[in-house]
C-alpha cells in the first residue's frame, strides 16, 4: 500500500514513499409645581409683586430662599416636600431657639434646636404638605431667634384634589453635587392625563440657582400629550438648596433639590470603557481621560478590582488643574474565554472622592483544527488516524470508529502545541499496516 503525505500549514514535507500519508494541505482557523388658587391671573401678578417688594423694604438679619413654598395640587392623603434654606446674612451668630407652624397638614421642619447659626451659615428646611381634604390651604412656619428680626416667617399654601390634571416624570428632581461655576440639567416631561384638552399658561423656577427652558407658553396639550422642559442648576455658593417648578394653572409643583460644592469633581471618559473582543493571553489598551470640574482636583490613588485590567502610565498622586484633562491608558489582558467586568477606583479631594470607571471586555480562543487526507488503498476497507506530541512517542488513536474516507479533521488541538500523525490501513480481514511516517503539525 501506498501513502502520500501533504504539506502542513508551515509547509511540512511532501513526497512519496511507501506506507506514507498525504498531511493537511492547511491548519484552517475558525472563530468562534403646586396649585396656586387666585380669583384671577392679575390678582396673582400683584400678589407676587407685593411678596416681592416687602421681601426687600429692610434687610433682615435671618432670611429664607425661597420666601414662600408653593405646594400646587397635591391628592388628598398624598404627600409633596419642598425644600428653603434659612441663612444668617448678618455679621454675629444667631440661635433659632423654636419653630411654630400654624397648619396642622403643614409639617414643620425636624430641626435639633437651639440651632446657632455663625454668620453666613445657612440651614436647609423641609417642609411637607398632606392635604387632608379637598380645597385649597395656608399656613406659615416661623422660626424664632435672637435675630435682629426675631422671628422670620415661611408661608406655605397648597390644595388637596382628588386627581391631577397634569403629572409630571420625573415627579421630583435631585441635582446632587454640582460644583460652583458648572451646571446640571434634568429634563422634566409634563402629561396631560385628562381625556380632554389642558392648557399650560406659565411654568416657572422657584430657589436659587434653578433655571427652565422649554417649550413657548402658553401651551396647550391634547388628551395624553406631553411637553418637555428642561430644568438647570447653577450653583452660586457651596450648600444645599431647594427649588421647585412651578406650573401655574393647572396647579402643579415639582420639588428640585441640589447642591453647590466649591470643591472640584473628578470626571472620568468614556464611561463605561469597553474592550470589545479580545483573544486570550493578548493584551488590548484603550485611553481613558480624567478632567478636573470647578476646582483643582489631587488624585492620590487608583485601584482595579480586576487583575487583568491595568492603568498605564500613571504616578500618584497627580495633580489635575480646573478645566484641564489627563489622558491615561488601560490595558485589558483575558485570561480566560467569557465577559469580564472590572472597574477603576480613583482617591482624591474632589467632591467625589472616589470616582469610578466601570471596565468591561470579553476574552475570546480561538479554534483550530487540523485536516488531514491521503491517497486511497486499493485492499483497504477503512483506516485509523494516530498522533503524538512527539515523533518517536507514544501515538494514539484519534478517530473513534474506522475512518472509511480518506480524510479526517482533528478537533482537539490546542493553539502553541505540536502534533505528529501517522495512519494505518485496515484491510476487509481486520489486518491493520504499520504506520505511516509521521509528519509534524505546528499549531500556532
Amino acid at each position: 500500500m501506498r501513502f502520500m503525505y501533504c504539506r502542513n500549514l508551515l509547509g511540512a514535507v511532501t513526497g512519496s514513499h511507501t506506507g506514507c500519508m498525504r498531511l493537511p494541505q492547511s491548519i484552517i482557523q475558525s472563530f468562534s409645581v403646586p396649585a396656586i388658587h387666585f380669583p384671577t391671573i392679575g390678582l396673582a401678578i400683584l400678589l407676587f409683586g407685593i411678596a416681592s417688594v416687602s421681601a426687600g423694604a429692610a434687610t433682615r438679619q435671618l432670611t429664607c430662599n425661597p420666601t414662600g413654598l408653593q405646594f400646587g395640587d397635591i391628592i388628598t392623603g398624598q404627600s409633596e416636600t419642598l425644600m428653603a434654606t434659612v441663612t444668617n446674612t448678618g455679621q454675629t451668630s444667631v440661635t433659632i431657639s423654636e419653630v411654630t407652624i400654624s397648619n396642622r397638614e403643614f409639617t414643620a421642619p425636624q430641626l435639633s434646636l437651639p440651632l446657632s447659626l455663625a454668620a453666613g451659615q445657612s440651614v436647609g428646611v423641609s417642609v411637607s404638605f398632606t392635604p387632608s381634604a379637598n380645597g385649597w390651604t395656608q399656613g406659615t412656619i416661623k422660626f424664632s431667634s435672637d435675630a435682629s428680626n426675631s422671628t422670620l416667617t415661611l408661608d406655605a399654601e397648597g390644595a388637596g384634589v382628588s386627581s391631577e390634571s397634569v403629572t409630571a416624570t420625573p415627579s421630583s428632581a435631585s441635582f446632587g453635587q454640582v460644583a460652583v461655576g458648572s451646571s446640571a440639567t434634568v429634563p422634566v416631561v409634563l402629561t396631560n392625563d385628562r381625556s380632554w384638552k389642558v392648557t399650560l399658561l406659565a411654568v416657572t423656577t422657584t430657589g436659587s440657582g434653578f433655571s427652565m427652558s422649554g417649550p413657548n407658553l402658553p401651551l396647550t396639550l391634547a388628551a395624553g400629550q406631553s411637553a418637555t422642559f428642561n430644568v438647570t442648576f447653577n450653583p452660586q455658593s457651596s450648600g444645599t438648596v431647594g427649588g421647585s417648578l412651578l406650573v401655574v394653572s393647572p396647579a402643579l409643583t415639582v420639588p428640585l433639590s441640589g447642591t453647590g460644592t466649591t470643591t472640584g469633581q473628578l470626571t472620568i471618559a468614556p464611561a463605561p470603557l469597553s474592550f470589545g473582543n479580545v483573544p486570550v493571553g493578548t493584551t488590548q489598551t484603550e485611553p481613558m481621560t480624567m478632567s478636573a470640574v470647578g476646582a483643582t482636583v489631587t488624585v492620590s490613588s487608583a485601584s482595579s478590582s480586576s487583575s487583568q485590567f491595568v492603568l498605564n502610565g500613571a504616578s500618584f498622586p497627580l495633580t489635575i488643574a480646573t478645566g484641564q484633562s489627563m489622558s491615561f491608558n488601560v490595558a485589558f489582558t483575558p485570561q480566560s474565554s467569557g465577559t469580564v467586568s472590572g472597574a477603576l477606583t480613583f482617591g482624591s479631594n474632589a467632591s467625589n472622592s472616589q470616582a469610578v470607571e466601570s471596565l468591561n471586555g470579553t476574552g475570546t480562543v480561538t479554534a483550530y483544527s487540523v485536516n488531514l487526507f491521503w491517497n486511497s488503498s486499493a485492499d483497504a476497507v477503512g483506516y485509523n488516524v494516530y498522533r503524538s506530541a512527539s515523533t518517536n512517542g507514544t501515538y494514539a488513536k484519534i478517530n473513534p470508529i474506522l475512518e472509511s474516507n480518506t480524510a479526517y479533521t482533528d478537533s482537539t488541538v490546542v493553539s502553541g502545541q505540536t502534533y505528529y500523525y501517522a495512519a494505518t490501513s485496515v484491510n476487509s480481514s481486520g489486518q491493520e499496516s504499520t504506520r505511516s511516517t509521521p509528519v509534524q503539525a505546528v499549531v500556532p
